[in-house]
């Protein structure tokens, strides 16, 4: 992610570049050290699934709408493979002291309706965004800006049976501190200096949308106009459950032109299929692999493959509703589960290698991290230490163990082997059930986790939108945060993210946040498993293909025969 910073103050809060490791095949070669020729209008096939909501940027925070939308937008910034920031519609973004920030917005610049993108668009497209009454799941990355609140505000209301439940209520419908100067300025104000708020714009939920996407949101998500490196070639392009197709959009003039003619993401609910279409060179580019191919993807694609570590982590969720794990004897079971489990084996043993046995809630590819983390003890694989938690929780209250422990999970993304795994850790080390509970597709977890109906536990991975210790944490464990599904709360957490966002430069920052995982660390909301080292495979068709720093491929960049 590249970033010309323009700004007087800080130096942005900057990640660690990665080197490609484990790339059989070099780029733009035949396998066989000679030069192989691409053909640019080529359409290539990739591995998804159904997104879980129509394709408005600011709507989607999942892996497989945001795969989409990525491709069909452009936004001010965006990140290269190294995860540096660079320009992209914004011809420069200034402040002189962290608060009050300039954009100028390139222009000449269009959407593929031929509608124009000027700094009007910007600054309707994220009041939108932000708006409570357009739901919008990404809305909390605008939280920074003054006067969000009051276009954000909700209401609380407690129905007979005591269920509290939120519904929009803002106070005004545009945020103070947004301000259109001229058809290629705008001005905005945030609510208190924040050095690395920059860095943030290259994130989908900052991308413009067209009119008619305000006019229309549901319509607009099923038949998105973007500005991006491809567009859908025509109405219905997205075949629910089956396939979204894009082409090219030749009128893109952008840093990320595409190399091919197009891609078609294929819906798959289980990878052993894909994985087998990927053999026949029937699907040409997958970054989901089954189990059971870790350990043999590089003698199966022989210079068709690439890994590297990259900004993802997963984490077993505890949701704060369960009976089983409140009070002081859930903060027990929660250690005792934690302790219960064997990255080390996991990582080894199921995934080859290919994951690396988690020590904190972030990444270790982020500038900041930290593996001494006070209480991050209660990763290591402790079955002593974890019965004893567990005989402990069971003194105060009395664990029910008549049902199994479940875990969702969608079957979409190789995760049987591996919760399994963990499963059983629980069951030999606790003499607790445990079990799966599978779902063919990640959008009905999702929806699980947001009606706050699970009945169990839930894995979950987070991948960077935007190189930072914040986004790992703020997003995912800030109250009210979009992607706290759960509901957590932790007064402390949000205190110590807030005096890391204000902090002067990177290092006094990351203090602060990594302060912050020290109480998530007592508190134990989730448990962190591990970090990717991401492999992905591509067919006899493509020639070269790479993932970006967060892990996401890089679809426009791939050269096929």
């Amino acid at each position: 992610m590249r970033f010309t910073r323009t700004s007087k103050v800080l130096s942005i809060m900057a990640i660690a570049a990665f080197a490609l490791t484990g790339c059989e095949g070099g780029a733009g070669t035949d396998g066989s050290g000679g030069q192989a020729s691409s053909d640019p209008n080529t359409v290539i096939t990739a591995y998804s699934n159904e997104p879980q909501n129509p394709l408005l940027p600011a709507n989607t925070n999942e892996n497989n709408g945001a795969r989409v939308v990525e491709l069909l937008f452009e936004g001010l910034r965006f990140y290269d493979p190294s995860g540096r920031p660079v320009n992209a519609l914004a011809e420069s973004i200034e402040t002189a002291d962290a608060q009050n920030w300039t954009i100028k917005v390139k222009r000449g610049t269009k959407f593929t309706n031929g509608e124009d993108v000027t700094a009007k668009t910007f600054v309707d497209s994220w009041n939108f965004a932000a708006l409570s009454t357009n739901l919008q799941v990404n809305s909390s990355f605008f939280e920074s800006i003054e006067g969000y609140d009051a276009v954000s505000a909700t209401q609380e209301t407690t129905s007979a049976d005591g269920k509290t439940t939120s519904t929009p209520a803002p106070t005004a419908q545009t945020m103070s501190g947004l301000v259109l100067e001229d058809d290629s300025t705008i001005s905005v104000k945030l609510a208190q200096p924040e050095a690395d708020w920059s860095l943030r714009l290259g994130y989908s939920a900052f991308y413009p949308l067209p009119s008619a996407a305000l006019k229309d949101p549901k319509a607009y998500g099923e038949n998105p106009i973007g500005n991006g490196p491809y567009k859908f070639p025509k109405e219905g392009s997205w075949i629910h459950d089956q396939s979204i197709s894009l082409v090219r959009n030749n009128a893109y003039d952008g840093p990320r032109k595409a190399k091919n003619g197009g891609v078609t993401f294929k819906f798959y609910t289980d990878p052993g299929p894909a994985y087998t279409d990927l053999q026949s060179d029937n699907l040409d580019v997958s970054d989901v692999l089954p189990s059971n191919a870790l350990k043999t993807y590089k003698t199966d694609f022989p210079n068709r493959n690439a890994a590297k570590p990259i900004a993802v982590n997963a984490t077993l969720i505890i949701p704060p509703y369960n009976p089983h794990f409140q009070g002081d004897a859930g903060r027990l079971r929660r250690q005792a589960l934690s302790y219960a489990i064997n990255r080390e084996e996991i990582c080894k043993v199921v995934f080859n290698g290919t994951r690396t046995p988690a020590t904190e809630f972030t990444a270790p590819v982020l500038d900041g991290y930290s593996d001494k983390i006070p209480g991050n003890e209660v990763l290591k694989f402790d079955p002593a230490k974890a019965k004893d938690l567990w005989a402990q929780a069971e003194k105060i209250k009395p664990y029910d163990a008549s049902k199994p422990l479940l875990i969702a999970s969608n079957t979409d993304g190789g995760n049987k082997e591996w919760i399994e795994a963990v499963a059983n850790g629980f069951k030999n080390n606790l003499g607790v059930p445990a079990e799966i509970q599978p779902f063919a597709e990640f959008a009905e977890v999702l929806d699980l986790r947001t009606s706050q109906a699970l009945p169990g536990l839930t894995r979950t991975a987070w991948q960077g939108d935007y190189p930072s210790l914040y986004n790992f944490l703020g997003p995912v464990w800030k109250t009210g945060a979009s992607a706290n599904l759960e509901k957590y709360s932790y007064p402390e957490v949000d205190k110590l993210l807030q005096e890391g966002l204000a902090a002067k430069d990177a290092s006094a920052a990351n203090a602060k946040f990594n302060k912050a995982q020290e109480v998530l660390f007592k508190e134990l909301p989730g448990l962190p498993l591990w970090y990717n080292n991401h492999p992905i495979v591509w067919s006899n068709n493509v020639i070269s293909a790479e993932t970006g720093w967060n892990g996401a491929i890089l679809y426009y960049d791939i050269s096929a025969r």
